[in-house]
């Protein structure tokens, strides 16, 4: 133990065995205070500016994000409907997804309609303006993120842009793998992985299936492709 540590430790015993000690002490403290009050006092404003900053912050983003899942519900309700365009710029009365986008960016809200404005690009088929929206959300919901993954995917394969389709729909199968989505996810990657000329990756993915996935409805079908691309690469 180092002498600075053992009279620190020292002192405080002191402190508290000894009254006397203590009442030192806490005289010391009111003469620093008294010698600073000017720098206390803006310590102490300081602190309360930002607590009060973070309260409002905090207040301020829950409200607006109760006015932006209104918007969204029937912003959803429109893309379920196929009234893209409704679900996209609004009906007048409620925001579509790009203006609740920009009118409540800070909220959950406005990153589920960042999804949702990719996916309906991806529908009309403005596919960079997919890549863009679906590329500003993220979620901690690995059937949604996984999801996004694979639209983005979609939208890479439609720009003929194999490599990074694959890619996507790579990150999607691996983004939590399960046995609903992982397969399908893989298939894509494999059919992307095969038009970029990627034979090889391609394989890996449809032997992931057969070694992963026997229960899934596309077992079959990769266990068939196994056998063809296996012939082609020997």
């Amino acid at each position: 133990m180092t002498k600075k540590r053992k009279d620190a430790e020292e002192h405080g015993n002191d402190l508290l065995e000894s009254p006397e000690a203590l009442a030192e002490q806490i005289s010391r403290t009111e003469q620093f205070i008294e010698k600073n009050k000017t720098m206390v006092s803006v310590v102490g404003a300081v602190l309360a500016v930002i607590v009060l900053g973070f309260l409002f912050g905090r207040y301020y983003i829950e409200s607006q994000n109760k006015d932006a899942q209104r918007d969204l519900f029937q912003a959803v309700y429109y893309f379920e409907a196929d009234s893209l365009g409704l679900a996209l710029n609004g009906d007048g009365n409620n925001y579509g997804f790009l203006e609740i986008i920009n009118s409540y960016g800070m909220t959950d809200a406005a990153n589920m309609a960042n999804y949702y404005a990719g996916a309906t690009y991806l529908k009309l088929g403005d596919f960079d303006n997919a890549l863009k929206y679906l590329k500003a959300f993220s979620a901690s919901d690995y059937l949604i993120q996984g999801r996004a993954y694979a639209l983005t995917g979609d939208a890479y394969m439609e720009l003929g842009e194999y490599g990074q389709a694959a890619s996507y729909y790579e990150k999607a199968a691996g983004y939590n793998a399960n046995d609903q989505f992982t397969p399908g996810y893989l298939v894509k990657a494999a059919i992307a992985n095969e038009t970029s000329g990627d034979t090889a990756a391609a394989l890996a993915n449809y032997e992931t299936i057969v070694d992963d996935y026997k229960e899934s409805t596309v077992y079959q079908d990769a266990l068939k492709h196994v056998t063809r691309l296996s012939g082609e690469i020997n």
